[in-house]
């Protein structure tokens, strides 16, 4: 496939970033912040959410047998819009009815991102062939994109905010959102390998686990995962309740860092195509910038400058995360789906674990410590966990084939 039909399909990963950061940006200050609940609660939805994603590798093992991961994505992001939509309309529902929709609105969320992410990532790693640096750098260009225009776009339509106008602005962002994925996908199945005779599932995954260099890869990608999500539930009440910030002002604010991450993004892959360093290499070095950002935040340093550079740390480290990822699964021919899903699931439970983690953390050290205090010490835990992924990164990623250019 071409480079127009690569971006096209990269379309679908921009309207997963766009619906996908709701939930977790602004859905959970609003809970916080507006609605004064406990940042346990929203905490615990996320978690649900990356729960129920640990069916990955049974939707990326379905794509695989049944030859078409078309109709797996359009599935995926019906459900995830639907998910969506639900959570906003209850932002404005007496608590205990909020929390009912709430559970199941998280658990679509989840199944829809699973079901659609596993199954581009594995139609992506097959069409993209020895780019596949590239195309990682790409998607996830488009995932940040989608993110800053849902959390920049929301935040301007939402002023002046209620509850009613939330729901219109959030249903009409998951119909632009749906539109995109019908646009990007349209006539895709036709790369996607004939359907071959593959195991059941239980047994495909024993085969993707007995892969040393797949096993390796899935604990680098829990690590990492496990430092990347830890703020990310925290940090739009961070930015409410020390910096003082508005619900519009902190969406604006967290659409900023993933400018920065966009930034990140665009510098490793180009870097690396031009064998200035690696992907490898700016990894680890997004590891370390990260950490950098997270314990200035904490240290109280100007809140503008230390999120860009947590941002641009981020976007580092993704990059060359991601594009070893596919290397990985497309390695493993007619188990695309299966593999992309296996790496996905151990994502999806470090994430949700990070947000279980942060959110209780964050509550008890409110309760011994003053706001400041309590986030800077969150951070500075997710800091030392950077570091931490840095060296492992060092470990685990080596030395890459030369066949891969940029990698």
């Amino acid at each position: 496939m071409g480079w127009g039909g690569i971006l096209r399909l990269c379309l679908v990963n921009a309207a997963i970033g766009g619906m996908a950061a709701l939930p977790v940006n602004l859905f959970n200050r609003l809970m916080v912040v507006e609605l004064a609940l406990p940042a346990l609660l929203p905490g615990l939805l996320v978690a649900l959410h990356y729960a129920v994603q640990i069916t990955r590798p049974a939707w990326g093992h379905r794509s695989d047998r049944a030859g078409a991961r078309v109709p797996v994505i359009l599935g995926g992001m019906s459900v995830l819009g639907a998910g969506v939509v639900a959570a906003a309309w209850a932002i404005g529902l007496p608590t205990g009815v909020a929390l009912i929709v709430w559970v199941a609105a998280y658990a679509a969320i989840g199944i829809g991102v699973g079901a659609a992410g596993t199954s581009f990532l594995a139609l992506l790693a097959t069409v993209a062939g020895d780019r596949r640096g590239a195309a990682a750098t790409l998607a996830w260009l488009m995932l940040i994109a989608g993110a800053i225009a849902a959390s920049v776009g929301t935040g301007i339509a939402l002023e002046p905010y209620s509850p009613a106008h939330l729901t219109i602005v959030v249903a009409t962002c998951v119909a632009i959102a749906l539109a995109l994925t019908v646009v990007a996908t349209f006539g895709m199945d036709r790369h996607t390998p004939a359907p071959a005779p593959t195991p059941a599932l239980g047994a495909a995954l024993r085969q993707t686990w007995a892969d040393p260099a797949a096993r390796q890869f899935t604990g680098f990608v829990f690590l990492s995962i496990l430092a990347f999500y830890l703020s990310e539930l925290v940090f739009e009440p961070f930015a409410g309740q020390v910096h003082g910030l508005t619900p519009d002002a902190s969406t604006r604010l967290s659409g900023a860092k993933d400018g920065a991450a966009l930034i990140g993004m665009i510098a490793s892959g180009a870097l690396a195509q031009l064998r200035i360093g690696s992907l490898r290499a700016w990894a680890i070095v997004g590891c370390l910038v990260s950490a950098g950002g997270l314990l200035a935040l904490g240290g109280g340093a100007p809140l503008m400058p230390a999120t860009l550079t947590l941002g641009l740390g981020n976007g580092l480290f993704v990059v060359g995360a991601i594009g070893s990822m596919m290397r990985l699964a497309s390695a493993r021919s007619g188990a695309e789906g299966t593999t992309m899903g296996v790496f996905g699931a151990a994502q999806a439970i470090a994430a949700g674990l990070a947000g279980i983690a942060a959110t209780a953390t964050l509550d008890l050290l409110r309760g011994i410590l003053s706001d400041g205090a309590a986030y800077g010490s969150l951070f500075a835990i997710e800091a030392v966990l950077f570091l931490l992924a840095a060296l492992m990164a060092a470990r685990i990623l080596g030395p890459a084939p030369a066949a891969i250019p940029g990698e």
